[in-house]
């Protein structure tokens, strides 16, 4: 597993995995399943980087063309690794993206669950948030 803030943007190709650090020791069954995706795996800790940092990283990589689909997957209940989720829509205020298929996932008990772009979204609009559940609103 490399480091993506110590990569050089041009080492990137095709399926890219950005991981939180702590994922591969604290569900390393759900990291095994991870690999079976892609083995171009890279870490990331936003507890000791910036979010500005790593949306600027990837962004340079993304800028190369070489990356078709890019996976972001966290450990759930972090309150730093949820972060990586909010990368995407940094990079699509930035660059058009539209052709880079963008998957997100947290993983539970060794499994991968796929968290979609809304859910994402609504965790960052907490009063939205409040108001769905308030209304027992399916999200």
């Amino acid at each position: 597993m490399k480091d993506v803030m110590k990569t050089n943007i041009y080492d990137v190709n095709d399926t890219i995995i950005i991981v939180g650090s702590c994922l591969k020791y604290m569900q390393p069954k759900g990291f095994e399943k991870l690999k079976l995706l892609s083995n171009n795996i890279y870490e990331l800790c936003l507890e000791e980087t910036h979010i500005n940092m790593a949306i600027t990283k990837i962004g340079g990589m993304l800028r190369i063309n070489k990356i078709h689909k890019i996976i972001f997957a966290s450990v759930d209940k972090s309150p730093h690794c949820i972060q990586m989720h909010y990368i995407q829509d940094e990079l699509k205020k930035m660059m058009n993206i539209e052709n880079i298929s963008i998957k997100n996932y947290v993983i539970v008990n060794n499994e991968l669950e796929e968290i979609n772009s809304e859910i994402i979204s609504l965790s960052k609009n907490l009063s939205e948030l409040k108001k769905k559940i308030n209304n027992c609103v399916e999200i």
